[in-house]
């Protein structure tokens, strides 16, 4: 069971970086009556999708220290920089973007660099959870 904990944490934190960044938020602009309206869902959202991917990412470091031993887990050696790269993403957007794009501060540059790094991230938990699985 506890093998399968860091391959658990991976597909948790792609899979919901995918249903909210790629389902939900867009839909929200969709049926939602103002874009004002759906913006603020929107920023609700990605905000609880940051403490997941922390969650996720803090988990998934923990879990790459073998028990005992100051080695990494083989999975680890492959991943850790993706892990990482992906947290620090995460973090980026939710406390150096969403704070400029809530104040409605050059508007379209920031939305956009927010886009740009939550597709980053989106990739890096993609890696890492692709690194994760069995190979067959």
């Amino acid at each position: 069971m506890a093998q399968r904990l860091p391959q658990f944490a991976a597909a948790l934190w792609w899979g919901s970086l995918s249903a909210i960044g790629f389902m939900a938020v867009p839909l929200l602009f969709v049926h939602l009556p103002t874009p004002a309206m759906a913006g603020n869902m929107a920023a609700q959202l990605f905000a609880a999708q940051t403490w997941v991917s922390v969650v996720c990412c803090l988990a998934l470091l923990v879990l790459s220290r073998k028990k005992g031993v100051e080695t990494l887990e083989e999975w680890a050696r492959e991943a850790i920089g993706f892990v990482v790269a992906g947290l620090l993403f995460a973090l980026l957007v939710q406390y150096g973007v969403a704070p400029r794009i809530v104040a409605r501060e050059s508007l379209k540059l920031w939305h956009s660099l927010g886009s740009v790094l939550y597709v980053l991230q989106w990739a890096c938990a993609a890696v890492v959870l692709w690194r994760l699985t069995p190979r067959r």
